[in-house]
């Protein structure tokens, strides 16, 4: 049998964020380090190995986007214990597009069992360890995707199909939305998770946004136990219909974000 791991930091930050982790969830996200570490060592997954790194800087950080995802649809809760019990009992359709090695989609995945997980990713080793970890987990509901995330906003199976669409450290938001938005159905949302520049990027983004037919509902500040980086989470909410041309052809919107006057 391997060797027990000490998840102290996961579970001394999730106290603070006030998210029960289940023995069963532990024994997951235990599973989920040990694989990403060994196979980190073949692939190179990520540049942060380390199991104070996995447990904060990955785990801890996705974990966090829950906070504003339970304002947003229990926001009858009075107590984030009692939202989660409410969000873990919804069957929504939830894509996280340029996800890595799982991060934040895996995380929410093993949080919250009833969602419904597309998984996007353009590198194939990093493709073939979501499966695997899938497997290896237990979990059901879940698609990894071997894509690039302007080739799944135009494909009908995914275009304007998902209530949440989310991304973290992908891109700047200027290109992220155009990204992002064509996969969100109308009423749906949009979350990126960023640093202390997101205001400033949502400034710059507003015309792409508005083209894009998004609204942004808020920037949240979320304060990550243990992570000394700050977090940032842009909400935005899908109001109308993506016109058709949009996302460009792969490669177009780092090139040319939209809205840009450059």
């Amino acid at each position: 049998m391997p060797e027990m791991l000490n998840l102290e930091l996961l579970e001394k930050g999730a106290r603070k964020l006030n998210l029960p982790l289940s023995k069963g969830q532990l024994e997951m996200f235990e599973t989920y380090q040990r694989e990403l570490t060994k196979w980190n060592e073949k692939f190179n997954l990520t540049a942060v190995s380390d199991s104070e790194g996995i447990q904060t800087k990955h785990f801890l950080d996705s974990m966090s986007l829950l906070l504003p995802l339970l304002s947003a649809l229990a926001p009858e809760a009075k107590t984030v214990p009692e939202a989660y019990k409410r969000l873990a009992k919804m069957k929504l359709r939830a894509i996280d597009v340029g996800t890595g090695p799982g991060f934040p989609g895996l995380v929410l995945k093993i949080m919250w069992p009833a969602l419904e997980l597309s998984l996007v990713e353009a590198t194939g080793k990093k493709v073939q360890f979501l499966r695997h970890m899938i497997r290896e987990l237990g979990l059901e509901d879940v698609e990894a995707y071997h894509a690039r995330a302007e080739e799944m906003g135009q494909d009908g199976t995914h275009r304007g199909s998902y209530d949440l669409v989310m991304a973290r450290a992908v891109a700047v938001l200027p290109v992220l939305v155009e990204y992002l938005m064509p996969l969100a159905r109308k009423g749906g949302l949009v979350l990126a998770m960023k640093g202390p520049s997101a205001s400033e990027e949502v400034l710059e983004s507003e015309t792409a946004i508005r083209i894009l037919g998004g609204e942004v509902q808020k920037v949240v500040d979320v304060e990550v136990p243990l992570l000394a980086e700050e977090r940032r989470i842009v909400i935005i909410r899908k109001v109308a219909e993506t016109p058709e041309m949009y996302p460009r052809r792969p490669g177009i919107p780092q090139k040319r974000p939209l809205g840009s006057k450059k």
